[in-house]
């Protein structure tokens, strides 16, 4: 089930809303509770319930070694360790098997069959968030445990699929807030705003910028200069509307259960740097590799050439987690080193023109994008072959190209966040929710026509 289909919108999305608030009111909290866990675990279930056993034994086993680690003094270090080497083998079994298997026959030419083993929804979301819990237990940062909220806060289903990673000390306070039991009318029509400005940003935005960004990578035997770069954009406009579309739905009905979710984008297209970029782009993946690599690993505090190599550690682990592909694992590469250079730019104190340096920014992280879209590095050198192909210029889709210099104007005007936080009356709020989503569901039935199917979000991939 998906936030862009029908069945979630007019059938899961009401009932788990209103039976939810009817237990809340006649102060059955457990209830409550437990009917949102089972409410969550269906909707994941409706995916492919043969992976319903997987997320229930990592909720339960990251409950039981937090709570070890909560309340022991002793081999704590050992059952963390532990705890984390479990997460890891589990998501690296699924997530890496193949890839594994893949290139020891190449090294060593062997023919070892591939396992194909289907990546199972969410994993490295939900793997995450319980890896920050059980460290947050073993710093002293967690000191109540209850297996209900805990349970909930891991399955929460506007997060489940594809973030925000939020943490426990986020979620949880506000799940047992006594004010969270009542209907907050505010918080109803600002998450309708919200969910109705993610249901657009995916169903027709980032949509569209598809037909042609899959054109260009996976259709195309060869790309003229002008074909290479609507590919590349294209691509760099749908990942962006796609996965904000999904965060801002996440965060909206979030919302209408009284349960504030972290900003994960703030337009990041409007960085002026690479290091701006990372405050903007996927915020809580950001936080995460900040909080629980980077800065174990040792930060900036050992020297400069060791805060380049942690840098580039981290970086590189984001890309792997991402995908098992050696593209991936480049894209993180180029990010590690892009905010090297930058930070040593930065050492001699000269500063760019606002506009050379978002220029050269977006420029990199468009080019990046070719390699994070590419299923290979051939595909990757095709593309940017193409975009510096002058020879053969070609000619351009005039509809694509009138997207394009949309969506370049739409990144510099405020976004989701800022729009909600500004002083809007509810009835014109309900009122562009009403047309945001009238206009998304009649897209929705066009490709539904069409294509007999709805398009999933990009980073349930990954």
């Amino acid at each position: 089930m998906q936030f862009n289909s029908f069945e979630f919108i007019f059938i899961f999305l009401p009932i788990t809303f209103c039976v939810y608030f009817y237990l809340k009111s006649i102060k059955i909290n457990s209830a409550s509770r437990v009917f949102l866990i089972l409410a969550n675990l269906t909707f994941y279930s409706i995916w492919n319930i043969s992976y319903l056993p997987l997320i229930i034994g990592s909720v339960l086993f990251n409950y039981y070694i937090g709570l070890f680690l909560i309340e022991n003094r002793f081999k704590k270090k050992l059952v963390l360790i532990f705890g984390i080497f479990v997460n890891l083998l589990i998501l690296g079994y699924f997530k890496y098997t193949d890839f594994l298997i893949e290139n020891y026959n190449i090294l060593t030419s062997s023919e070892y069959e591939l396992l194909h083993i289907a990546l199972p929804l969410a994993i490295s979301f939900f793997t995450f968030q319980q890896i920050a819990y059980i460290v947050d237990c073993y710093r002293g940062n967690i000191r109540s445990y209850n297996f209900l909220n805990y349970a909930l806060f891991v399955t929460f289903f506007p997060q489940l699929i594809a973030g925000p990673i939020a943490y426990y000390k986020e979620i949880v306070p506000q799940f047992t807030d006594k004010k969270s039991g009542f209907k907050n009318y505010e918080n109803i029509y600002r998450g309708l705003f919200i969910f109705a400005i993610g249901l657009f940003k995916k169903v027709i935005i980032a949509d569209t910028f598809a037909v042609w960004a899959n054109s260009g990578f996976d259709t195309s035997a060869t790309l003229t200069l002008l074909e290479a770069w609507s590919s590349s954009l294209s691509y760099t406009f749908q990942l962006y509307y796609d996965f904000s579309g999904y965060t801002d739905m996440a965060i909206g009905i979030g919302l209408l259960f009284n349960i504030k979710l972290p900003i994960n984008f703030n337009s990041p297209y409007k960085a002026l740097n690479i290091q701006d970029f990372w405050r903007r782009w996927h915020i809580t993946l950001s936080r995460f590799l900040k909080d629980y690599i980077y800065i174990p690993l040792g930060g900036s505090r050992r020297g400069e050439y060791k805060t380049y190599i942690n840098i580039l550690i981290t970086f590189i682990l984001a890309g792997i987690w991402h995908g098992a592909g050696w593209t991936f694992l480049f894209w993180g590469f180029l990010h590690g080193f892009g905010l090297i250079v930058y930070k040593i730019w930065s050492r001699f104190g000269v500063r760019l023109y606002s506009w050379l340096g978002w220029f050269i920014t977006f420029n990199f992280i468009n080019i990046t994008w070719v390699f994070f879209r590419a299923k290979n590095f051939d595909d990757a050198l095709r593309v940017l072959s193409g975009m510096v192909n002058f020879d053969l210029i070609g000619s351009y889709n005039l509809i694509n190209f009138s997207w394009i210099v949309v969506a370049m104007f739409a990144i510099f005007i405020a976004n989701s966040n800022e729009i909600i936080k500004s002083k809007i009356s509810y009835r014109v709020v309900l009122s562009i929710s009403s047309l945001l989503i009238f206009v998304s569901i009649f897209q929705l039935v066009n490709i539904i026509i069409a294509t007999n199917t709805i398009t999933k979000f990009l980073y349930f991939d990954f």
